[in-house]
């Protein structure tokens, strides 16, 4: 059963031309992408393509959800903390699916109070609800 929303409080809206070989946009004019198939699936490149923009949207959004865990257990997230974030996509038996690895750098933090950021993030961001049990998600602390 999918989880329904009890309120919205933002729909990002965007425009797509030419698919995989087109361009994105978005409502307020904030975003405007070329997309290109990377070479790697005999693309030209030289542009970004949805596979790059799950990887900036996912990390963004994990990063949000442990500066919002971190408020509530009134823990200081680290001022260089990041995230890498990967995104693979290739075959599978009913056509083509990704999946997402996530490494989560909190210098200076105790390794086990990072952890348990990391995994209570994990179950508040919302491209963490969107995609468990759909694709692989590999979380790690680096």
């Amino acid at each position: 059963m999918p989880n329904v929303l009890e309120k919205v409080v933002y729909t990002a809206k965007a425009h797509t031309t030419g698919g995989r070989e087109g361009r994105s946009t978005s409502d307020d004019g904030l975003l405007d992408v070329k997309l290109s198939p990377p070479k790697a699936m005999g693309g030209a490149g030289g542009a970004t393509n949805p596979e790059q923009l799950f990887a900036a949207g996912y990390s963004a959004c994990f990063m949000g959800a442990i500066k919002h865990v971190a408020s509530m257990k009134k823990i200081a997230v680290p001022a260089d903390a990041s995230i890498d974030a990967e995104v693979d996509i290739g075959p599978i038996p009913q056509g083509f699916g990704i999946a997402a690895r996530l490494a989560v750098s909190l210098p200076g933090l105790d390794r086990a109070v990072a952890q348990d950021l990391v995994n209570t993030a994990h179950q508040v961001c919302p491209y963490s609800n969107a995609t468990r049990g759909n694709i692989v998600v590999d979380l790690r602390l680096v």
